[in-house]
């Protein structure tokens, strides 16, 4: 399996006025995040489906990419919110569907959640040595024994800049 830690485009700031899973996209942050959208359609990229934290700004980046035709299904997931664990995501969400291994998945969600998520997958712990940039993407292959906790692979981390 081929999992996309995908971080949402650039946002509202915060105010005290504004409840941070409100926060939208700003007009740069979509154009951005579609640009993107649109160079990963045109290299061929299809996710099987889109897990999506349900925070305003996330939802959004994972519309856009539902309607640039990477995928046809959404989910959204509150796994993938700030107090997301990998550990709970994997053992309630992830391992009861028991994907085929050939399935590309896309998580949407947060800073310093997702580059976390991605050393544990990695490494077996985080270490907060990477990070993922607004509309930026990891890709990492988890192994077909079921076990991707410091047995994954990397094959992707890629800015934005870089696909704009």
């Amino acid at each position: 399996m081929q999992l996309y830690l995908i971080r949402h485009g650039i946002a509202q700031e915060h105010t005290p006025e504004l409840k941070d899973e409100e926060r939208e996209l700003t007009k740069e942050g979509r154009q951005k995040t579609e640009k993107v959208a649109q160079r990963l359609a045109k290299l061929g990229l299809e996710f099987d489906l889109i897990l999506s934290s349900p925070f305003a700004r996330a939802h959004q980046t994972a519309e856009i990419l539902i309607n640039t035709g990477l995928s046809h299904k959404l989910e959204l997931s509150d796994h993938l919110t700030f107090t997301g664990d990998i550990h709970n995501w994997l053992k309630d969400w992830f391992q009861p569907r028991n994907f085929p291994p050939n399935t590309n998945l896309a998580l949407v969600g947060h800073e310093p959640c997702l580059s976390s998520w991605a050393e544990i997958l990695l490494w077996g712990e985080a270490k907060e040595r990477i990070v993922l940039k607004k509309a930026g993407m990891i890709g990492i292959k988890l192994p077909d024994d079921g076990t991707p906790v410091g047995s994954s692979q990397m094959f992707w981390l890629t800015p934005p800049k870089y696909l704009l």
